[in-house]
């Protein structure tokens, strides 16, 4: 019998099922709507702002390191093998964050959305990640498939997409530390 841990997807499904049960069986976490959109959003949110700080302080110092070392073993094993899954968890980790949000703030999406009086700090906490996921999607992914060569592009155009996607990754890492303030801030019931 496979042991369940060599499996990611094992293991995420293993951590989803006994956060169920605990979430069933202990007072206080609620197997209800609001907390499930929460825990959701909690988790996605971890995976996304966890590869982009990955990508920022690990990832992309080490692929400049490697490229600069004449005779090392070069940044192929990044490239080929790492960053593809990365980006893909993190593309969709966005997404899974933002839909996640939106369903934690229901009926109160729109005035956060809006940022009507009594949502500004949640709304700003959303329009930042709004303007994380655009980032993502309009900017991050299609320049990294130019520089991973999952699209065909010249050399000057991989070289023109690396920075604008490490420009686009560096404004997301900027941003998300006032993003995740204000949801702090939020959920948490501060008065900023």
């Amino acid at each position: 019998m496979k042991n369940p841990l060599d499996s990611i997807p094992l293991t995420i499904t293993l951590g989803v099922v006994f956060a169920i049960i605990v979430m069933v069986i202990v007072p206080g976490t609620g197997y209800n709507d609001p907390s499930m959109s929460r825990w959701l959003h909690i988790v996605s949110g971890i995976f996304w702002i966890g590869l982009l700080y990955y990508f920022n302080v690990a990832q992309i110092p080490a692929m400049a390191a490697a490229a600069a070392d004449q005779g090392g073993p070069g940044a192929a094993g990044i490239t080929r093998y790492v960053a593809p899954r990365a980006l893909l968890w993190f593309r969709w980790a966005a997404v899974a964050t933002w839909l996640t949000g939106a369903w934690l703030l229901g009926p109160r999406f729109v005035p956060a959305f809006t940022l009507q009086e009594g949502s500004q700090v949640i709304g700003i906490g959303v329009w930042l990640g709004t303007i994380l996921l655009f980032n993502v999607w309009a900017l991050i992914w299609p320049n990294q498939k130019k520089v991973l060569g999952i699209v065909p592009a010249t050399d000057a155009e991989k070289a023109r997409a690396r920075r604008v996607a490490t420009l686009a990754s560096r404004v997301n890492f900027l941003l998300s530390f006032p993003m995740l303030l204000c949801m702090g801030g939020q959920s948490h019931g501060l008065p900023f």
